[in-house]
């Protein structure tokens, strides 16, 4: 602990010298354009150099301090700084106080308009940031007995949302949760994310089997998909053999986990969840059977196998993940040990499920080199209700 506050506080102080170092680096460069040609012959001129001054304070520290240092240039230009007082040296003095000032006038310039973009971006990422939160919702931080929490690492640099999906619902039929991964990743398949939650939050609700759940899903699967041809193929109205849309589709698992802790699942294509004990092995994969295909590829079949795959008892928990957790590679190409790490984490009593969510964010991160190739959710349920208790 006190190697890394001596670690954290060098650094502090590291970036405190270095930012007065950017504020004061042009006025110690008028004073070495200054020094210069007062030690220089008189047939060669520097004061021309003092033109770069209010550039260099506007790159570094903003238009007023632009001004400033134009203004001190200007006057360090205009006195004799060598015996030479011909002609020819005082338009050299009046030409460079020229420039000065028309430097100052185009970093001005420059600088406002960079102000105004800064400006226009900040507001189009609050929009974007808003509109994300409303596809994927941030988790309660307990819903139907059980402490929950959920994270998403999205490929796609400055974006908080990809491919990646997951949601929990507290339904009079237990709590249901979702979590998908669809086709591809990035902001191409936020669409596809968008009708696969705003189906799950109706059907949940309202289905009072899984099964019907997943196959409210599938249907709008397939609407998103042709809704997607009709706007690409105006004219025919159906995906061609080799468009993208031919081969688009989604993994998903459901889950339903009743007030005893049973868990009832159907899951297309998804990796399974790790099961987290309190009294047993630290992390253990369920794999409880072969899963069914992902949707969009193949209809589902008429009979759909909605069995109990896992009890959930008092402290344990469920982490739920997309396979962009599994399939992160270093740069020697090794893939991230996600249930040692899983396992690590369990150990650490006091460690809740946010506390597990940014563990295991960390570690892929660190593991990667902050270089994602997909997505990554994340989503742990920890079995909270004690003694029969009513539901959140």
């Amino acid at each position: 602990m006190i190697r890394t506050k001596a670690a954290g506080g060098t650094r502090t102080g590291l970036r405190r010298a270095l930012g007065t170092l950017v504020t004061v680096s042009p006025g110690l460069w008028i004073l070495l354009v200054v020094g210069s040609q007062w030690l220089s012959p008189r047939d060669v001129h520097l004061v021309p150099l003092l033109a770069a001054a209010p550039a260099i304070a506007c790159a570094s520290s903003g238009r007023r301090r632009c001004v400033l240092m134009g203004g001190v240039s200007a006057i360090a230009a205009l006195i004799p700084l060598t015996s030479a007082h011909s002609a020819e040296a005082a338009a050299t003095r009046a030409g460079t106080c020229a420039a000065i000032v028309a430097v100052v006038a185009a970093c001005w310039l420059t600088s406002c308009r960079r102000l105004r973009l800064v400006r226009e971006l900040e507001r189009q990422r609050a929009v974007a940031t808003a509109a994300q939160r409303v596809v994927l919702r941030p988790l309660p931080a307990r819903l139907g007995g059980l402490t929950l929490a959920g994270g998403h690492l999205s490929a796609t640099r400055g974006a908080e949302l990809g491919g990646d999906l997951y949601e929990a619902l507290s339904t009079a039929h237990g709590v249901r949760v979702i979590i998908g991964d669809v086709r591809g990743h990035g902001l191409p398949a936020i669409g596809t994310v968008a009708a696969m939650l705003g189906s799950f939050r109706e059907a949940a609700h309202d289905e009072a089997e899984l099964a019907d759940v997943l196959r409210r899903l599938e249907r709008a699967m397939e609407r998103h998909l042709r809704e997607r041809a009709m706007a690409e193929h105006p004219a025919g109205g159906a995906a061609e053999p080799d468009s993208p849309l031919a081969e688009e589709f989604v993994t998903v698992l459901l889950l339903e986990i009743r007030p005893e802790g049973e868990i009832l699942a159907l899951n297309c294509g998804h990796p399974w969840p790790h099961q987290l004990s309190a009294a047993g092995p630290p992390a253990r994969q369920l794999s409880p059977g072969d899963a069914l295909p992902p949707l969009g590829l193949f209809p589902l079949p008429d009979k759909l196998p909605v069995d109990i795959v896992a009890q959930l008892g008092p402290g344990d928990a469920l982490v739920l993940h997309t396979d962009g957790a599994e399939d992160a590679r270093d740069r020697a190409g090794v893939f991230f040990p996600l249930q040692p790490t899983l396992s690590r984490a369990a150990r650490e009593s006091a460690l809740g499920p946010a506390g597990l969510v940014a563990r295991v964010q960390s570690a892929v991160l660190a593991h990667t080199g902050g270089r994602l190739g997909d997505d990554v959710a994340l989503l742990v349920l920890r079995h909270d209700r004690r003694g029969g208790a009513a539901p959140d």
